[in-house]
């Protein structure tokens, strides 16, 4: 006889078999079915869900919990709906099959980012409001459409269109923190305090057109990958932020060292160092190129895609950096420009979600850390909100969750994903 799946587990799956593929660019399966598969779970508790489209196709919801205490500030839980691309033969399992293995791995699109924190929001406001509990101030839960597309079509038009559905509010917490690591032998939970800007250019380059076959220097191409390859095989220096080096000096404290390098310092954290590493640095990866149009012929200009995330309040100064690296020659377009964000680890939201990872995982550490990607919580900044990556889970020593972020064979475990969902629970109770 199968065991009968916990509320946040049946939801997480039931949420990866929604196909709410993004693939940029305005191009992207609708949200709407699973937008409506969320809505119909709040109604159920009781809530007045409201469905909203900046754009036809692409569905926000919202809901508001009123709290016991109308004096205190508002906070925000929010996640997306969207999802990367996923080619089904490369994956193990059909990946919006929801597959739940022998081993209590829930696979699938989505699991870990971000199905899996959608369905603990959902389980544990349900876990609350089922036991008859009212939170001290008022929660306001969304679900955003397009985060996977830098939310030019989902949580931007969202805080612009609707500033109201966020009324009251002064702080959020969302997605990519919270979960835990091992450093040296030891486990320990990242809080994410920050996140670094967002950067999506598309790199242009003329030359002219002609015969494939002829003597051409003046060739659009060969002008363009010079470009890229100088660009992406660019050694950026460390940077620390106040974050960065109270992370750092952490894993010094854990494993004991004097080492100081920190390349080497975030070595210690093993599976999560390619997380950690980039947010010590500027990164400027090549992810697309577009020239040409028959084989023997020189096409006049051709076009690259690059994705580069800066550290707070530097975006200008990379600007500047990267055209004197792929030279004047070479056209810049801003297609997609989002802000960093750093706040402190310290205050009464960090206290108790500290406090409520102690409860349920006992003198473990909590760290802080800088997102070398980005959140909605970008969005949410204009409207002077302060946002965290708290997605609480107790992983496995030896899981790449970090590496599954839009990796082949996403999955997570199905306990980590019920410890969430309490920890989230208590947070809900507490603050």
């Amino acid at each position: 006889m199968t065991a009968e799946l916990s509320d946040v587990v049946r939801i997480a799956r039931d949420l990866i078999r929604f196909d709410t593929t993004n693939y940029g660019g305005g191009r992207a399966k609708s949200e709407r079915e699973a937008a409506e598969y969320v809505a119909a779970i709040l109604t159920d508790l009781g809530l007045t869900p409201e469905l909203y489209e900046a754009v036809p196709g692409r569905t926000n919801v919202h809901a508001r919990i009123a709290g016991s205490d109308p004096t205190l500030p508002a906070l925000i839980l929010h996640g997306h709906l969207d999802v990367v691309p996923a080619i089904a033969e490369d994956w193990t399992h059909d990946p919006f099959s929801g597959h739940i293995d022998a081993d209590g791995l829930l696979w699938g699109r989505g699991a870990v980012d971000m199905k899996g924190m959608d369905a603990m929001i959902l389980a544990a406001v349900s876990e609350v409001l089922r036991a008859g509990e009212q939170p001290r101030r008022d929660i306001i839960i969304t679900f955003f459409a397009d985060e996977e597309n830098g939310g030019v079509e989902g949580s931007t038009p969202v805080v612009a269109q609707r500033p109201d559905w966020f009324e009251g509010a002064t702080e959020a917490i969302s997605e990519v923190g919270g979960y835990s690591i091992t450093v040296a032998g030891q486990r320990a939970y990242l809080l994410q305090v920050g996140e670094k800007a967002l950067l999506w250019l598309r790199l242009s380059a003329k030359g002219r057109a002609g015969h494939g076959s002829g003597f051409h220097l003046d060739n659009a191409v060969t002008r363009l990958a010079e470009a890229v390859t100088a660009l992406g095989r660019t050694a950026w220096p460390v940077t620390l932020t106040p974050t960065t080096e109270a992370l750092l000096a952490e894993f010094q404290r854990l494993s004991g060292t004097t080492e100081t390098d920190p390349d080497t310092l975030a070595a210690l954290s093993g599976n999560a160092q390619g997380f950690i590493r980039s947010s010590l640095r500027t990164t400027t990866n090549p992810t697309g190129l577009e020239a040409g149009y028959k084989h023997n012929v020189i096409p006049d200009k051709a076009h690259a895609l690059i994705d580069v995330r800066v550290l707070p309040g530097t975006e200008a100064q990379a600007l500047t950096d990267i055209q004197r690296i792929v030279g004047d020659d070479i056209e810049i377009e801003v297609v997609v420009g989002e802000v960093g964000l750093e706040v402190p680890f310290a205050g009464d939201l960090v206290d108790t979600m500290v406090a409520c990872i102690g409860e349920h995982d006992p003198g473990v550490p909590v760290i802080p850390y800088l997102l070398g990607g980005g959140t909605d919580n970008k969005a949410l900044s204009s409207l002077g909100i302060a946002g965290y990556g708290f997605a609480p889970m107790r992983l496995p020593e030896g899981l790449d969750f970090t590496g599954m972020f839009h990796g082949v064979d996403e999955r997570v475990p199905t306990d980590a994903l019920e410890f969430g969902q309490h920890v989230l629970a208590d947070l809900i109770r507490r603050y």
